[in-house]
């Protein structure tokens, strides 16, 4: 579809890449990849025709259509949410208004009239294209593609100017996907996202029908979403199959075989300058030495370059608090009228890595608040342990520095023990090189003054750590350096994040905000979806969570299933398949329903039916799925 030759990009005097060849295929699903700085927006730009190249050429199959979605900075008014997405398709809407005019024509028309057949032809080929592309099922689309991105039904009305910078960048993105580009080009499209529309966006682009290339910072992401990575390094575009895991594993074989060819080259050299410099003088030697001196100057001299230190800083490790960190006993949380949660109980130990999840205004943040003490309770007890001494970081914590201090002198104050090299050091993990160090943390914007927040709190850490999304604004390595952090962290975290490898990597529970309760449950998100789908540990099967549960203790495994149990499952399965049946059954009479629209309402009615029975369906099949597999084994 589209293909570089030669292409090259320069930013001002620094070259950012050269000699890069790459087709782009129909189905190509990629991931750009990269440090900060190697120019991958600004190849991603250029696939989407909003740069040029200052080297080679690009070509694209003429009628593709690209879609690009930059990391923010987008604005929409003028239209209620729905209205703003619906106006992608406004050439459906058109041939809509053609379908209703030639019906009425033909019912005012003489059926044996020439005007008769000319407009039943015309009628049945709009018919025919506005089928084929799905027209009487774009109002469910645009149901679909909002709700999994996160909007209310009852925002779906509001005007698009009343919603913040974060959601306006996930409508854009809603409408990026509604109009189905033959090239969708995303630059770090989960910035905006929470878990849930993080999870379904994952699962949208499984299935999304053209190619895409994207921007991720989230390792996870890029491992379900891509097949194809393409890396930006040492100013040339290099090619990996398979996703980032596959990538890193290539990445490494291949600089090892490239090591392995410099070191045998190097000692041919070698053994070519050593008999030269010998013979050089002989004249009996001669034609060898030429030889040998024409054979020097024909290799081509490989190269290794510099290759990312991985980074590990020794952080001090806390004062331990006592075996209890805290405690909520029957705790609610209400802001007036809006109530948030109620009937919270559940204990924090020393040790633990809990991960708080839920969708976007659930109470995550809420909840951190009233650990760090800066939120009262509105009923309930809270009780801080032994010797625990919570360190809250807030979305926003770069309120809290001095604007006037510089960066490396106001760390060293923090850590005084630290040497000038370990500070920088740091400040280089989480993006601040070279000159950056000296400038006043009031110069920065807010992105960069809150990962040095976090790099200062890093320093001297308490031992009760309250972090409220650490990993924004941070790429790939910044968040590694973190991760490694907190895993030698002797302390507890309580912790929210958006992105899933951290997650899956740090937490040892997962406390899950919904619908006005708090539900524990043992484990990383992996562990946490397990159980949420219905499933059960593979090692020891869990109680099913109680809405509001202390630490759980586990149950034991049992190695056989009697007959009871076996005739159980047998019923159980018996009446999952029922289920299914009745619930496609539903599903495919609610979109029958959609495809005569009769209202704004109805359509949204519809579409909320349809959106719970697949999600429904989803769950059910997945139950069928784990009883089959206990009835197989048993």
């Amino acid at each position: 579809m589209i293909q570089l030759q030669g292409a090259g990009k320069r930013f001002g005097p620094k070259i950012l890449f050269e000699n890069c060849d790459w087709l782009i295929t129909p189905r190509e699903r990629t991931g750009l990849v990269g440090a900060n700085g190697t120019g991958k927006s600004t190849l991603l730009k250029i696939l989407g025709g909003m740069e040029s190249l200052d080297y080679g050429s690009m070509t694209a199959m003429k009628g593709i259509t690209q879609g690009y979605l930059p990391q923010d900075g987008l604005t929409l008014s003028g239209k209620t949410v729905f209205a703003e997405c619906m106006s992608v398709f406004a050439d459906l809407r058109e041939m809509e208004r053609d379908l209703e005019k030639l019906h009425q024509a033909l019912g005012e028309l003489d059926p044996a009239s020439a005007e008769y057949s000319a407009a039943a032809d015309r009628l049945h080929h709009i018919d025919t294209e506005f089928r084929n592309r799905d027209g009487y099922a774009i109002e469910a689309q645009v149901g679909t593609v909002l709700d999994g991105l996160g909007f209310r039904k009852e925002d779906w009305m509001r005007r698009t100017e009343e919603f913040s910078g974060g959601w306006q960048m996930r409508l854009a993105l809603a409408k990026l996907l509604l109009e189905k580009p033959n090239m969708l080009l995303l630059d770090e499209p989960t910035n905006h996202l929470d878990l849930e529309a993080r999870n379904w966006l994952e699962q949208y682009l499984v299935n999304y029908p053209h190619a895409y290339v994207l921007i991720s910072h989230d390792r996870y992401f890029l491992d379900v979403t891509v097949n194809k990575t393409v890396e930006i390094w040492n100013k040339q575009v290099h090619f990996y199959s398979g996703n980032y895991d596959k990538y890193l594993a290539q990445k490494t074989e291949r600089r090892a075989q490239l090591e392995a060819a410099y070191r045998n080259q190097r000692d041919r050299i070698e053994q070519l300058e050593a008999f030269i410099n010998r013979f050089r003088y002989q004249a009996t030697k001669a034609k060898q030495v030429q030889s040998r001196i024409k054979e020097l100057e024909k290799i081509e001299r490989i190269e290794i370059p510099p290759d990312e230190q991985t980074i590990h800083f020794s952080f001090p490790q806390p004062k331990p608090s006592g075996r209890i960190v805290a405690e909520f006993k029957d705790v609610s949380k209400s802001y007036g009228p809006k109530h948030v949660f109620s009937g919270a109980n559940f204990i924090v130990e020393r040790g633990d890595r809990i991960a708080l999840v839920g969708i976007n205004g659930a109470g995550k943040s809420t909840l951190i608040k009233l650990l760090a003490g800066t939120e009262p309770l509105t009923s309930g007890s809270y009780t801080l342990g032994h010797n625990a001494l919570p360190d809250y970081f807030a979305q926003d914590q770069y309120k809290e520095l001095d604007p006037n201090a510089r960066m490396l002198d106001d760390l060293g104050n923090a850590a005084p023990r630290s040497t000038v090299t370990q500070l920088r050091t740091l400040l280089g993990c989480f993006l601040f090189s070279d000159d950056d160090v000296f400038k006043k943390i009031g110069v920065l914007s807010g992105g960069e003054r809150n990962r040095y927040a976090l790099a200062r709190m890093l320093l001297a850490p308490s031992n009760f750590l309250l972090l409220d999304e650490p990993t924004n604004h941070l790429d790939m390595r910044a968040k590694d350096v973190l991760l490694d952090a907190l895993k030698r962290y002797s302390g507890t975290v309580v912790f929210v994040s958006h992105d899933r490898y951290f997650i899956d990597n740090l937490a040892t529970r997962i406390f899950e905000i919904e619908a006005g309760h708090v539900h524990v449950y043992p484990g990383n998100y992996e562990d946490y979806l397990w159980r949420k789908g219905g499933g059960a540990s593979p090692v020891a099967a869990e109680p099913e969570p109680e809405p509001v549960a202390v630490a759980a203790a586990p149950v034991e495994s049992k190695k056989r299933v009697n007959p009871m149990k076996l005739q159980k499952i047998q019923d159980r399965l018996k009446e999952v398949e029922q289920r299914v049946a009745s619930l496609e059954s539903e599903i495919a009479q609610h979109e029958a329903a959609l495809a005569d629209f009769k209202s704004v309402e109805e359509t949204m009615r519809l579409t909320e039916l349809v959106t719970a029975r697949r999600t429904e369906l989803d769950s059910r099949v997945a139950e069928w799925e784990e009883l089959s597999a206990s009835l197989e084994n048993a």
